[in-house]
């Protein structure tokens, strides 16, 4: 069992920045893909960004792109995703997810996500 903690997740204004982290209690945590998504009211969940195992690859989808960033702290079993130039759009619930399969890239697909976070709430306002 992997347990998942997000945190960082808060009220900010518009143009304003935030990070987010995602603790992994898992003794392999250096060989798994993260995943962030979120989760507008009213709005089915959508990828955001991921990173691979060595955190050589990362993806984001087209509308945090430029604006959002993915990294992880290996030492510390985290993955981090700075925000930056929040917008109202970008206001949800963002989940962490981690990708079992060792050595991998990480997916824009949730169902390929083994283990999630409870969510940390992210409200921009304008």
């Amino acid at each position: 069992q992997v347990q998942v903690v997000e945190s960082g997740g808060g009220l900010v204004q518009v143009g304003g920045s935030l990070r987010l982290s995602c603790a992994a209690s898992a003794p392999s945590f250096n060989t798994y893909a993260m995943g962030w998504f979120r989760q507008a009211s009213g709005k089915e969940r959508e990828f955001v960004a991921r990173i691979s195992w060595n955190g050589d690859n990362t993806d984001y989808a087209d509308s945090v792109k430029g604006r959002f960033s993915i990294s992880r702290e290996p030492a510390k079993n985290t993955v981090y995703l700075q925000m930056n130039r929040l917008n109202v759009e970008d206001t949800a619930v963002y989940y962490c997810a981690v990708s079992i399969m060792a050595y991998g890239s990480g997916s824009r697909r949730d169902y390929e996500y083994d283990y999630w976070g409870q969510g940390t709430q992210v409200t921009v306002s304008s």
